[in-house]
Formats: C-alpha cells, sequence, structure tokens
C-alpha cells in the first residue's frame, strides 16, 4: 500500500513538473524526497521541440538512420539532375512529390492541424511551382501554357480542398481562377470602359454568391468560402481598374458606392447570409 501511494505522489509531481506548475529545482527535490533510493529513477522526458527530436534521434534505429539518409540523398539527387531528366520524369516527380506532401498533411490532420496546414501548402505549392519551373526549363512561356498549368492547379486545389476540407486550399484555387480571369480580360479588351468592366466582375459575383446560398444546405464551410469569393469579385472591378488599366478617375466614388451597396444587401440579408455561413 506505502508503494502505491509512493507512486500515485510521484505521478503527480511529474505531472507538475510537465504543466509548470511548480518550479523545477522545488519538483526536483520532491522527486528524490519521495522516490525509493533502491529503484532507479527514469529520466524527465524533455518537453520541449528540440529536446524531443534529440530523444527520437537516440532512439533511431541502424534501420531508420539508413532510411532517412538514403531518403535525403535521393533528394538531393533528384534536385541537382532534375534539369537532365526526361519532361515525363520531371512531371512524375512533381506529382509524386505533391502527393506525398498531400498524403502526409491528411495523416497528422488529427495530430497537428498546424503541421498538416505546412505539409499541404508545401504539397500545393509544389505543384504550382514545378508546374512553372519545368515549362521555363523547356521554354514554353506563352501565357496559353501558364494559363493551363494555373488553371490546373487552380481546378485541383478547388476539388483537393472541398474533398479533404480544407477551406484555404479552397479559396486560394478560386483566387488563382479569378487572376486567371482577369488575366484573360487583359488579352481580349485593353481598353474597356468603367461600365463594361463592372459587367465583366460583377455577374461572377453574383454567381458566387448564388452558389454559397445553393450549397449551404450540403455544406457550410463551401459555402463560407464561396461568400467569401463573392465579397471580394464585387470589388474586383476596381481593382482591375486600378492594376490592369491604370485609371483612377472616379475609382474613389465607384468604391465608396460599391462599400454602401454591398453594406447595404448584407444588412438586409444579414438573416440569411449569416445561415449559410455558420
Amino acid at each position: 500500500m506505502e508503494q502505491d501511494r509512493r507512486a500515485i505522489v510521484l505521478k503527480e509531481i511529474q505531472h507538475w513538473s510537465r504543466s509548470k506548475l511548480l518550479p523545477e529545482q522545488y519538483c526536483e527535490f520532491l522527486l528524490n524526497l519521495y522516490s525509493d533510493p533502491d529503484t532507479p529513477r527514469p529520466a524527465p522526458q524533455p518537453n520541449h521541440a528540440v529536446g524531443k527530436a534529440i530523444a527520437a534521434v537516440q532512439r533511431a534505429t541502424g534501420k531508420q538512420w539508413l532510411l532517412t539518409f538514403g531518403t535525403f540523398t535521393l533528394i538531393s539527387f533528384v534536385v541537382l539532375y532534375f534539369s537532365s531528366f526526361h519532361p515525363a520524369l520531371q512531371i512524375a516527380i512533381i506529382l509524386l512529390g505533391a502527393l506525398v506532401f498531400l498524403k502526409f498533411g491528411h495523416r497528422f490532420r488529427e495530430r497537428s492541424r498546424t503541421f498538416s496546414s505546412m505539409l499541404v501548402c508545401a504539397g500545393a505549392l509544389l505543384l504550382l511551382g514545378g508546374g512553372l519551373h519545368i515549362l521555363e526549363l523547356h521554354e514554353l512561356q506563352s501565357w496559353s501554357w501558364k494559363m493551363g498549368v494555373l488553371g490546373g492547379c487552380a481546378f485541383f486545389w478547388v476539388a483537393y480542398g472541398i474533398w479533404r476540407k480544407v477551406p484555404m486550399l479552397h479559396l486560394c484555387g478560386w483566387l488563382i481562377a479569378l487572376v486567371l480571369y482577369g488575366w484573360l480580360l487583359s488579352r481580349l479588351d485593353e481598353t474597356p470602359a468603367w461600365y463594361e468592366v463592372q459587367l465583366y466582375w460583377l455577374p461572377i459575383a453574383i454567381i458566387f454568391g448564388w452558389s454559397s446560398w445553393f450549397l449551404h444546405r450540403f455544406s457550410k464551410a463551401v459555402a463560407a468560402v464561396l461568400f467569401v469569393v463573392c465579397a471580394l469579385a464585387w470589388f474586383l472591378p476596381e481593382l482591375y481598374t486600378l492594376l490592369v488599366i491604370h485609371q483612377t478617375a472616379w475609382l474613389q466614388i465607384q468604391i465608396i458606392v460599391k462599400i454602401a451597396l454591398g453594406g447595404g444587401l448584407l444588412f438586409t440579408m444579414r438573416k440569411q447570409w449569416m445561415v449559410w455561413v455558420t
């Protein structure tokens, strides 16, 4: 019975030490006081990331060391000689690397949301950056090739974001799609009138707003993303006018009118759109 009480007290002291409820020196003193001198006390587990990493390295087996260094060597070889590979092999490497990042990102989602998001972002950026890098290596610099790569990435980001419930990736996919739409408009009509710019963009905002209303009964997360895209598209005519057409005449008035109209719509329909996104 005495040993059971001693074990309970020691567990409580170790909990205090891990939770920083008492100073480390005081916890160490209590552990030495209540520990059985004939029983060796296990070394305390580190709480910080560096300590955990060092402990993991110390526990690693020879097979794990060999696998780690083999993987690092393979990645270094691929990076150094990537430009010498066949285009099909380059595409396969990019797709495989992105798939690995996304797979591990989904696997670690329950353990650490932050680390999972970092892996998913790394996979998405590898897909985008790798595709553009392949175009640069093979001197495929026409706008149609770039639009194809960006459009493919946007479609994949939207689809994967909806499938795996990653709202930020879903949102970024739609943002790239809007950028591509603006890029296409700039090539088709270089000097549109102010009302034409509004006609180019406002129907897009209406479509996203209607889609948010239609899909909210199936997925609130998807509806919330579409609502954010709708709000952004509402002000894209003014942003397009400023960045692409380089006109500032009456721009401030347009923005003020848009803010007033948008605020009025949000206030009038607050009982509806709050249900869509919450």
